[in-house]
């Protein structure tokens, strides 16, 4: 068993799981989506991300670039979630932004997952 396939696997999955539970409920209530589960998100996913980065592989650079996709939409939902806070009012249509970004990475990261486990299936052992 490779040690290193496995703590990346792990990171990727996790990143998926955490997303998809910032993402699942009501798209327009503040109540359904933390905060502090949106950057746990944020943080996973930069660590699975810092985990591709070693990869020089075809393979590896598809993920690397679907990890940065989720990245990219993850930080600037938290971005807009804070602007909002602060000198905006948080409303119905900002939190429907925010939960669209984090669909949107969430997306990312399924093509990720799904791209490992095949890289996975395909490798010989």
């Amino acid at each position: 068993m490779n040690l290193d396939k496995v703590i990346s696997g792990f990171f990727i999955i996790l990143a998926m799981t955490i997303n998809f539970g910032f993402f699942y409920g009501d798209m327009h209530s503040l109540e359904a989506h933390s905060k502090y589960e949106l950057f746990a998100a944020i943080v996973i996913n930069i660590i699975a991300t810092t985990l591709k980065l070693g990869d020089k592989t075809q393979m590896g650079s598809v993920l690397l670039a679907t990890s940065l996709v989720a990245d990219i939409q993850l930080i600037v939902a938290a971005i807009i979630w804070t602007v909002a806070a602060y000198v905006y009012v948080v409303d119905a249509e900002i939190i429907g932004i925010i939960v669209s970004l984090s669909g949107g990475a969430l997306l990312a990261n399924i093509v990720s997952v799904s791209l490992y486990v095949g890289d996975t299936l395909k490798s010989k052992r």
